[in-house]
């Protein structure tokens, strides 16, 4: 995701982002200076920011056993257990002894929606692997009263083994959310009112890795230690200010896709019926994090050199933000005076891709200003 200021100019960007707000031009030059916020000693992927300026993080099961799966982060740094210690008492080695229904098993994301809810993706897959039976969830709390509100279950019709719930995006209504699966490659719809989830676009070509692309970090192609390239399905997804139309970006991909909200949301539509209404919203870089901001800036975290983008009213993608230490830029979210938070995953420094990696590692929260 980029800032922008200046002139508003309708261009074909403008067209392809029609239910967006209009982006003004970005001069190449104007860079904001990333500020740090926290250090963590566990890995780190989501960020949430409320309308009164708390601070959220979660940290996944990915290499370790995380002792804390989603905290608020105090103005000193220090990381609270959210909503509660209970709720963060899960341990792998404890699977028999705690019900996955009702506690985090491996937290991906967390997304304030700016009406006082803080909303939490766990796809309970542990180490990415085998889906914790009972675990995948979406789960709604209450920011004032700090109370878990609703807990919306995807059972194996839905979220079926190889599943990995990512990130979810809430229309501005409040009756609708998006969640995108990066192990099979599908979008989910969720209607938070009834309860009810569809799995869509399931192994569909936009859901998947783009062929032939390759993920080039510190100027080599990712591998894994067995020499395995990896492959990452859809992960990063966005709506559009009005909630009309949904974004979404396979991470081994260098296209932006779209569909209109109204296409998802029709349970008569089958898979060609759906497949017809996608376009390709652009060309981008290496992604994993897509946000819109409030005022309509379309930023895109980069993580092949370390930056965020953002697309501005001509396509192109100019850097917003740049620096050696935002390892894998992963997920973003934007606090009540524009800034935009970020964190920094270092997935390409764990264990998955490097031997001698340490089982836990400390990443980073950082925020930078956009230009205005």
């Amino acid at each position: 995701m980029r800032p922008a200021s200046s002139a508003v100019r309708l261009t074909a960007f403008a067209v392809l982002f029609a239910c967006a707000t209009a982006l003004p031009a970005v001069a190449a030059e104007q860079k904001s200076a990333l500020k740090p916020v926290a250090i963590f000693d566990h890995q780190v992927t989501g960020v949430a920011v409320s309308h009164d300026n708390r601070v959220f993080v979660n940290f996944p099961r990915w290499t370790e056993d995380a002792p804390v799966s989603v905290a608020e982060v105090k103005a000193n740094g220090q990381i609270i257990p959210y909503p509660d210690a209970a709720w963060n008492s899960w341990r792998n080695a404890k699977q028999d002894e705690i019900t996955p229904n009702d506690h985090w098993v491996c937290v991906q994301s967390v997304v304030a929606d700016g009406r006082g809810n803080l909303w939490v993706v766990d796809p309970a897959a542990p180490a990415l692997e085998q889906i914790v039976k009972g675990g995948p969830k979406l789960v709604q709390i209450d920011l004032a009263s700090n109370k878990v509100v609703r807990t919306y279950p995807f059972d194996e019709r839905v979220a079926p083994q190889g599943t990995y719930l990512n990130d979810i995006r809430l229309s501005p209504d409040g009756k609708w959310g998006y969640l995108t699966d990066s192990g099979r490659g599908a979008i989910l719809v969720v209607n938070l009112e009834s309860g009810e989830i569809r799995r869509v676009l399931d192994g569909v070509s936009s859901t998947q890795a783009e062929k032939g692309v390759k993920v080039m970090i510190d100027g080599r192609e990712l591998r894994r230690p067995d020499g395995k390239a990896p492959t990452f399905a859809s992960d990063g997804i966005e709506l559009s200010r009005d909630g009309e139309t949904l974004y979404w970006q396979a991470i081994s991909s260098h296209t932006l896709y779209s569909i209109p909200t109204t296409a998802l949301r029709d349970p008569n539509l089958q898979t060609p019926e759906l497949e017809a209404q996608i376009k390709k919203a652009g060309s981008t870089v290496i992604a994993d994090g897509l946000w819109m901001s409030t005022k309509g800036q379309f930023f895109v975290t980069s993580v092949e050199d370390n930056s965020v983008k953002l697309r501005d009213a001509e396509s192109r993608m100019v850097t917003a933000t740049q620096d050696k230490r935002l390892r894998w830029p992963d997920s973003m979210a934007e606090a009540p005076n524009g800034d935009i938070y970020v964190t920094a995953s270092h997935i390409q420094d764990t264990r998955m891709f490097k031997v001698n990696a340490p089982v836990a590692i400390r990443t980073e929260l950082f925020r930078f200003s956009p230009p205005r």
